[in-house]
């Protein structure tokens, strides 16, 4: 999911139309990929060609993460680092950096998208804010909750940005029809809180 060097954001071409009694943001050039599942349009970046595994080329910028291919991670649960199916007889693994996580937590929101278990140590090693020892969190139940990204208005001169909240917006928020996404965001609930060799003695023990 992570953007690579050559991989830019698209031209702008947003427009804001009237519907009824409600604004509604629009690509003049738009598709269905352009929306996720819940209806939100989505921030628009281009694609570096892929190698013969079917992954993206370019040198990887860590920090950033393209908008396309966090969303359809995230809405699929699928591997992060591998496009595969995350899920374990134990539940899903969702990776946060360490000392972000708090023992006495039930529920937390997350913007990262799971990882299957053969990548957790890949995950673990390569993301600058988890430095290598991050909280494993596993659970079994991670709904969709929302989307972080861009509200957009109208002015005298047309289309504007209003707001870049600093939290996400739920699914069936208000303000959603005028929103740009630009990551999925999902809640997870009753979660355990396992090191990365916790959770690698668990699972293979399961498969023993």
């Amino acid at each position: 999911m992570t953007q690579r060097a050559g991989e830019d954001a698209a031209p702008d071409n947003l427009h804001i139309v009237k519907s009824g009694r409600q604004l509604r943001l629009f690509y003049r050039d738009e598709d269905p990929r352009d929306r996720d599942l819940r209806g939100v349009l989505w921030a628009r970046c281009s694609f570096n060609p892929v190698d013969e595994h079917q992954m993206p080329t370019g040198e990887p910028e860590w920090r950033l993460m393209h908008p396309y291919r966090q969303m359809v991670t995230m809405q699929t649960m699928r591997c992060q680092i591998c496009t595969q199916p995350t899920r374990t007889r134990f539940g899903y693994v969702f990776l946060a950096a360490p000392g972000d996580v708090d023992p006495e937590e039930t529920d937390r929101l997350t913007n990262q998208p799971p990882v299957c278990a053969r990548h957790v140590r890949t995950a673990a090693a390569l993301c600058p804010y988890m430095k290598g020892q991050p909280a494993v969190l596993l659970t079994q139940n991670a709904p969709l909750y929302g989307v972080t990204g861009a509200l957009y208005g109208l002015d005298g001169d047309g289309v504007k940005l209003v707001a870049k909240p600093d939290h996400p917006l739920p699914y069936g928020h208000p303000q959603l029809p005028t929103f740009l996404a630009s990551q999925q965001v999902r809640r997870l609930k009753s979660y355990r809180v396992l090191t990365v060799d916790a959770l690698m003695r668990l699972l293979s023990d399961d498969a023993a």
